[in-house]
């Protein structure tokens, strides 16, 4: 048995089957998802010090203020990780796959934005067991920052 604690809560990984989320025929287009995320420093340092990733631009706010950023900005793989991780928690849920994914990056997020994504489910192939899902986010200043669409398997 693997037990791994993540923000305090553990949870078993073999041994036990676990929660899977909708399938195919449960799911309904229009179905939406709303969540709000703030990209602190500490998942910044986690997420460099995980992928050895030194891109001066992430951190180094001298560097950051000679490019047309002002300043440092949040990598677009710890948003794209928002997303797939909403799609595996929640839309569809455990047990899905991210089949492919098209996210474009509108604007920069910098450190200490909240986010606010919403995802939505525009198409139901209940024949190849996969799911459109939308993606939308949106800065501080309600501008787009984020948009893209995402073809998932749901659990089976």
């Amino acid at each position: 048995m693997i037990l791994i604690s993540c923000k305090g809560v553990a949870a078993v990984l073999l041994g036990r089957k676990s929660r899977l989320g909708k399938r195919v025929h449960e799911i309904r287009i229009g179905e939406k998802l709303h969540l709000t995320e703030t990209i602190e420093d500490k998942d910044l340092l986690l997420y460099l010090g995980l992928t050895n990733d030194n891109n001066p631009l992430y951190i180094q706010h001298d560097y950051a203020s000679d490019t047309p950023f002002e300043k440092p900005i949040v990598p677009t793989i710890m948003l794209n990780g928002i997303i797939t991780s909403a799609i595996s928690k929640h839309m569809p849920g455990p047990g899905s796959h991210i089949r492919e994914q098209n996210i474009t990056f509108l604007k920069p997020v910098y450190h200490y934005e909240t986010i606010d994504f919403l995802l939505k489910v525009e198409r139901v192939d209940r024949a190849e067991n996969l799911v459109d899902v939308s993606v939308r986010g949106f800065n501080n200043e309600k501008q787009p920052i984020i948009e893209g669409l995402i073809k998932v398997y749901p659990p089976y």
